[in-house]
């Protein structure tokens, strides 16, 4: 994509962290923005800082993990604008936590934020986009997490693995079927974000105060490393021209740590070479 003014963009978690960057830098490049988020306050001054601007952009407050709410947005932001250019599939969460420790209930809440946001948006949107007979763009937000395991988050690792085989199986189908819409996924390493502030965004269904799990050592412990290593990441100013100039070079991976490069090779080696990840390997690389 290398057109971006009145093109209209699609965004989901734009009320935070990448999505808000994303759609400030978008509003800059002459986009008109349709922004989604369960944080109806926080979205209100994302949207009012970025209207002032001189920007069209319109708020549609939504609880991703549910198709009704992703399917009720996208109608709005049609009749609104009667077109969508570019899907921004930024909405997630991070959870850390054993396999055999982390609650079923939390399970659910990762995997349907981080994939099943993903399945409801682009449902919906590819066949629009196919409709419009004009060119079109998706982006899903992944992580290096997708790219690589680590111990400590089985979770947001299949979450995220999830995300990367998602895009990638899609882009193929899209060229099967002969569309005009490019795929990109987006497999950030540690950045400056509002991840660490999950808890304050987890929604009822998935809530149960009473659960000993919510005051173990366990959580208390992956809340507090999930608080170090965003805050110590990436400065995220850097983010949305990173993003833009990916968009208009088409580049499908769009990767922000060369660091971690050497542990994806890794885990390339260990497949090819029938290898079990070993833990003492990946430390020495981390």
């Amino acid at each position: 994509m290398k057109d971006f003014k009145d093109k209209v963009m699609f965004i989901t978690g734009a009320a935070h962290g990448f999505g808000q960057v994303i759609a400030q830098a978008g509003a800059q490049r002459g986009m008109k923005l349709a922004l989604v988020d369960i944080d109806e306050t926080a979205l209100a001054a994302t949207a009012k800082t970025i209207a002032d601007t001189g920007a069209t952009v319109i708020t549609v407050p939504a609880d991703v993990t549910k198709e009704d709410e992703v399917n009720a947005a996208i109608d709005e932001t049609m009749k609104v604008f009667g077109q969508i250019d570019l899907l921004i599939n930024d909405a997630g969460i991070a959870l850390a936590g054993r396999m055999w420790e982390l609650p079923t209930r939390d399970w659910e809440w990762i995997l349907h934020i981080n994939v099943m946001a993903q399945v409801y948006t682009m449902k919906k949107i590819i066949p629009i986009m196919m409709a419009q007979k004009t060119h079109g763009t998706i982006l899903n937000v992944s992580s290096i997490a997708g790219l690589i395991d680590t111990p400590g988050m089985p979770a947001y690792h299949a979450s995220k693995f999830a995300s990367v085989g998602l895009t990638e199986a899609t882009a193929y189908d899209l060229q099967r079927a002969e569309a005009d819409i490019e795929m990109h996924v987006m497999c950030p390493g540690f950045v400056q974000t509002d991840l660490y502030h999950t808890e304050d965004h987890r929604p009822a269904q998935y809530r149960d105060d009473q659960d000993p799990y919510y005051q173990s050592e366990a959580f208390a412990k992956g809340q507090q490393v999930a608080k170090y290593v965003i805050t110590n990441g990436m400065p995220i100013d850097t983010i949305a021209d990173t993003v833009f100039k990916a968009l208009e070079d088409n580049e499908f991976y769009i990767l922000t740590h060369p660091e971690f490069n050497p542990l994806i090779q890794d885990r390339v080696n260990r497949i090819v070479n029938h290898k079990a990840p070993d833990v003492h390997v990946m430390d020495g690389l981390m």
